[in-house]
C-alpha cells in the first residue's frame, strides 16, 4: 500500500484492548459497537496508516457493520479519557478515518496527539485534520515527527475536499446537515471560512440583511419561494447543489478582490 506509514506492533506486555483490568499497560480500552453506538460523533482526522495496523498496535478487535456508504470495519475504544472510533469503508482509499465524541474539554490537537503517541507514529501520519488550518501541533513530541511534519489543511483545501465528497463529513447529505457542519466548522475556525458570506448573499439578493446565511442561500436557490416542508429528496439536493455553487462564486469573488479579507 503506497503512502502508508509504518505502525509498530503492540508492546510485548500489552493485554488485548477488550480486557479491562487494574494496572493495564495497553493505553487503549475497547468497547463494543453496541456500547458505543449511542455516542454523538464528529469526524476528527484521517491517518495514512492501515486500519489493521492500528488494530494490531492497540490490540483492538475490528468489528464489521455497514452504513449508507457500504460495508465498514470499525473499533470503538477509549484512550487517555477520549472516546475514539477508527473506521475504514470497503472500497475507500487505504487509510484510517478517526472519529471522536462531540464536546469535552480536550482540544482536537491534544486528542489526535494522544492517539499518535499510542500508535508510535508522528504528525506525518496525518492525512488531514477536519478542524482546519492553524492548529498548533508543536507540542507533539518532536521525535515522533522523524524530522518532518505533515501540513494541515488550509480552509480552501477543506472546502475543495468537502464539496467533492460531503458524505465523508456528514452522515446524510441534506441541506440541514451540510449547513450545520459548515456552520460548526466556521465557528471552530473563528469565522475564517465564511467571513463576509452572509453580507455577500444579502447584497446579491438585495434584501435580508437581518437573516442568517443559510436562510439567504435558500432565498437565492429557490427564487420562486421556499419549498413546503418536509422537503423532498430533489428539493434537498437542489438546495445543497445551489449552496455549493454560491460558495464557489463567493470564494472566487474573494480571490479576485485583493481588498477583501480571506
Amino acid at each position: 500500500m503506497t503512502g502508508m506509514i509504518f505502525v509498530p506492533d503492540a508492546e510485548g506486555d500489552w493485554e488485548p484492548a477488550t480486557e479491562c483490568q487494574e494496572g493495564r499497560r495497553n493505553p487503549a480500552w475497547q468497547v463494543s459497537m453496541f456500547q458505543g453506538a449511542a455516542w454523538p460523533l464528529m469526524s476528527l482526522a484521517s491517518f495514512s496508516v492501515d486500519l489493521d495496523a492500528v488494530a494490531r498496535r492497540l490490540k483492538l478487535t475490528l468489528e464489521t457493520s455497514w452504513d449508507e456508504h457500504g460495508p465498514v470495519r470499525v473499533a470503538f475504544f477509549v484512550l487517555d479519557g477520549t472516546d475514539f472510533v477508527v473506521t475504514h469503508h470497503e472500497g475507500d482509499a487505504p487509510g484510517t478515518h478517526v472519529w471522536t465524541r462531540k464536546g469535552g474539554p480536550v482540544d482536537s490537537a491534544t486528542r489526535v496527539g494522544s492517539l499518535l503517541a499510542a500508535l508510535g507514529v508522528g504528525p506525518e501520519a496525518v492525512s488531514y485534520l477536519t478542524w482546519g488550518s492553524g492548529t498548533d501541533l508543536s507540542h507533539l513530541v518532536t521525535a515522533w515527527g522523524r524530522g518532518r511534519g505533515k501540513p494541515v489543511w488550509s480552509h480552501q483545501d477543506f472546502w475543495e475536499n468537502f464539496k467533492k465528497r460531503p458524505s465523508m463529513f456528514v452522515v446524510r447529505v441534506t441541506f440541514e446537515a451540510v449547513t450545520g457542519f459548515l456552520a460548526g466548522y466556521n465557528s471552530a475556525a473563528e469565522g475564517a471560512l465564511l467571513n463576509g458570506f452572509r453580507e455577500w448573499l444579502a447584497a446579491r439578493l438585495g434584501s435580508g440583511w437581518n437573516l442568517v446565511w443559510w436562510a439567504l442561500a435558500v432565498e437565492l436557490v429557490f427564487p420562486e419561494g421556499r419549498p413546503a416542508e418536509p422537503w423532498s429528496y430533489e428539493d434537498d439536493q437542489q438546495a445543497v447543489g445551489g449552496l455549493f455553487r454560491l460558495l464557489d462564486e463567493f470564494f472566487e469573488h474573494l480571490a479576485g478582490d485583493p481588498k477583501t479579507d480571506s
